[in-house]
């Protein structure tokens, strides 16, 4: 992996880590939580908001920088044991398990996983003896809005929360929404955590930690939610195939940062299309299909604007200041990354 340059910007208020890091990873020492002044309806200090935790075999791609232990929150949305959940938590994984309100572990299978809005299902084997929560309308979600956070351990893992911006957020390994929820004060253990309205419904769950939810230079932590308004459209389809039946978007394979010159290649998915076509470490991309490239989100607009996955993409990097044109022929992450196994 390329070091990182030292002008890239924080991305979205996220700065490019070590691959990929403590911003996907919860670390209850990095952000304090405090509960004295919580003040929630009782009955939604019972929303059922359960620990997952997954096993991924150790030659799994993802392996190397989400870990083959992770560990986080689900949230109940089925009679059925159907469980909501952050997808990076799942993918490639062989073992899923989820708790139970009395604290015992069920063996949970996986359903799906959206690579598109970053969703993943699973669906517990034995009750988990929660009522599930109900949709809110996450789309009246505004800046100022009261909310709150619900991860699994009951009152003492609640706290208020505002939305600070409902904005685009671009990721570094090829990942945009266009209007992500931002809250603050970030919760410590917000990986599939639940927002909760103050109709007590789910309006979104939990995805990262922020370096600066309002993208400026406050140095304020939050959290990023991925709006609940994004699963409704592509239920039926995870339910039915694991995935939804829009045509794949062009996946190239690499992670990549912004700095004053361009978008600089700081990763490469081993054998995935950018690794294979030649494109380096430290290469900036310039132009995609002879466009100019402005930042990350117009980047993966202009790929995607080619046509789906496999699709051939034309790229002009800077190399050693000597411009090369490459040609990257994409491919469906779907089919590079192992599926889960029941």
């Amino acid at each position: 992996m390329a070091a990182i340059p030292k002008d890239a910007k924080k991305i979205n208020g996220h700065r490019v880590p070590n691959i990929l890091a403590p911003q996907l990873h919860q670390d209850a020492t990095s952000v304090g939580l405090d509960t004295k002044n919580v003040v929630v309806d009782p009955e939604l200090i019972e929303t059922p908001v359960t620990s997952i935790r997954t096993e991924v075999p150790t030659d799994a791609h993802t392996a190397p920088y989400l870990g083959v232990e992770r560990e986080g929150n689900a949230v109940l949305i089925g009679s059925d044991g159907l469980v909501l959940t952050i997808g990076y938590l799942l993918i490639e994984c062989s073992v899923i398990r989820v708790m139970a309100r009395d604290g015992t572990w069920s063996s949970a299978d996986f359903v799906g996983y959206d690579f598109d809005s970053g969703f993943g299902l699973a669906r517990a084997r034995d009750p988990l003896n929660f009522t599930p929560i109900e949709f809110g309308d996450s789309t009246n979600l505004k800046q100022g809005s009261n909310v709150f956070v619900a991860a699994h351990g009951g009152r003492d893992h609640c706290a208020d929360a505002t939305v600070i911006e409902r904005r685009e957020f671009a990721g570094y390994w090829e990942y945009l929404l266009e209007n992500a929820i931002f809250t603050a004060p970030a919760h410590p253990n917000w990986s599939g955590a639940a927002l909760i309205g103050v109709d007590g419904m789910l309006h979104g769950i939990g995805s990262l930690l922020i370096d600066d939810p309002t993208n400026s230079t406050t140095g304020i932590q939050g959290n990023m939610f991925v709006p609940i308004e994004l699963l409704s459209p592509i239920l039926g389809d995870i339910l039915s195939s694991g995935q939804t039946r829009q045509p794949p978007r062009p996946w190239l394979g690499m992670f990549t940062a912004e700095t004053q010159t361009g978008i600089v290649l700081v990763h490469l998915t081993p054998e995935g299309p950018a690794h294979r076509s030649g494109l380096a470490l430290d290469d900036v991309i310039l132009r995609v299909g002879g466009e100019p490239i402005d930042d990350l989100a117009h980047m993966y607009r202009k790929i995607w604007s080619l046509g789906d996955a496999g699709t051939l993409v034309p790229l002009t990097v800077m190399r050693d200041s000597v411009g090369v044109e490459v040609k990257v022929k994409s491919a469906n992450r779907y089919e590079y990354f192992r599926t889960p196994r029941n």
